[in-house]
């Protein structure tokens, strides 16, 4: 027994074998085009996030040195206010004193 293919045979199934094999190979590199997308626009998305966390924290810097400043003079304005007070409380005291020895005296 004998197999008999003729060449246009033969032509047609290597080229229908060549075709398939071109079709799946294509299809293997769109998905692996798709994946590699995906994981660029992942990165792409990460990096955003990371830029508007740094800017985000550059601004938070800038704000707490104002913020600082704000809080070492109230701080300040504070002790002013207090030793004012204190001052005010010790010369009542003095005022007290000498009029209970003027009372006393008269």
């Amino acid at each position: 027994m004998s197999i008999t293919i003729e060449l246009w045979q033969l032509v047609s199934f290597l080229g229908t074998v060549a075709s398939v094999l071109g079709v799946f190979g294509k299809l293997l590199l769109k998905q692996m085009q798709r994946a590699l997308d995906q994981r660029f626009h992942a990165v792409e998305d990460q990096a955003d996030a990371w830029r508007r966390l740094e800017r985000d924290f550059l601004g938070f810097k800038a704000d707490l040195a104002v913020q600082y400043v704000r809080r070492e003079d109230y701080v300040r304005g504070q002790s002013v206010i207090e030793a004012k007070l204190d001052a005010i409380a010790s010369e009542l005291k003095r005022v007290q004193i000498d009029q209970s020895k003027q009372g006393k005296s008269q």
